[in-house]
């Protein structure tokens, strides 16, 4: 059965996210002492799986403002139908087993035929193409309305990613300035951007053209409005709303 549900932040909490202490899952918040889990950076199915799995624990998690006007869906499966599948499974391993016990064992005998080898000389091989090649990213993070750097308290702290690398590069609060090494595929034709801190989050992809490339560099400055960038919170207790079926 079909399960959904809309999330909501019933305790909203001011820690700062990018001070907290990373771990697998989000961070750890020494404030409250528990475990803040990073629901931003998760698809809607993701998002589905992980409450489908702790809907019955007091979770702590870090959303975007998005996130609170979206539905959520699962498929919730009956503990008492898996039992009966299972024992029925059970039972005809069961029986199974019993009748090979019964059987006795058939002697065969298997006539072989050795295989004519035929030689023809040099066998071709086929050699892969590599199309992913290791480039260095250098620019600036640029403003689109005043054409000026990221800067100030509000984006003191950003990162920035290329493709979803986990190799993500702190941009120089004053110079907006970054340089990030990370794989791309030559036939790629855009670059998937994200940008994170301060409770901000942006995922957007720009133009590629591998011919920009020299010297495995790439100079290109990265153009936003501040007004792309979402606002992330941290819940401290993440309501869950179901829908009625």
């Amino acid at each position: 059965m079909k399960k959904k549900f809309t999330l909501e932040i019933a305790s909203p909490c001011s820690e700062n996210f990018d001070k907290m202490i990373p771990n697998a899952s989000g961070s750890f918040c020494d404030s409250c002492m528990k475990n803040v889990i990073d629901l931003s950076k998760k698809t809607n199915s993701e998002v589905a799986k992980f409450i489908a799995e702790t809907k019955d624990k007091n979770i702590c998690a870090r959303l975007k403002v998005t996130q609170l006007e979206e539905e959520f869906q699962y498929n919730e499966t009956s503990r008492m139908h898996n039992f009966k599948y299972a024992a029925v499974a059970a039972s005809v391993l069961l029986a199974s087993n019993l009748t090979a016990q019964e059987k006795e064992p058939v002697q065969t005998e298997e006539s072989y035929v050795a295989p004519t080898i035929y030689r023809l000389g040099k066998v071709a091989q086929n050699q892969t193409v590599n199309k992913e090649v290791l480039i260095t990213i250098k620019g600036k993070l640029i403003e689109a309305k005043s054409n000026r750097p990221f800067g100030g308290e509000t984006y003191s702290n950003l990162t920035l990613s290329i493709n979803n690398s986990e190799n993500a590069v702190k941009v120089n609060p004053k110079t907006g300035e970054f340089s990030i090494t990370t794989e791309v595929s030559k036939d790629s034709k855009t670059l998937m951007v994200t940008i994170s801190g301060n409770d901000y989050y942006l995922a957007k992809e720009i133009p590629f053209d591998i011919k920009s490339v020299k010297g495995n560099v790439l100079q290109k400055n990265i153009i936003i409005a501040s007004e792309e960038l979402t606002k992330i919170y941290i819940a401290g207790g993440l309501g869950i709303n179901y829908t009625r079926q």
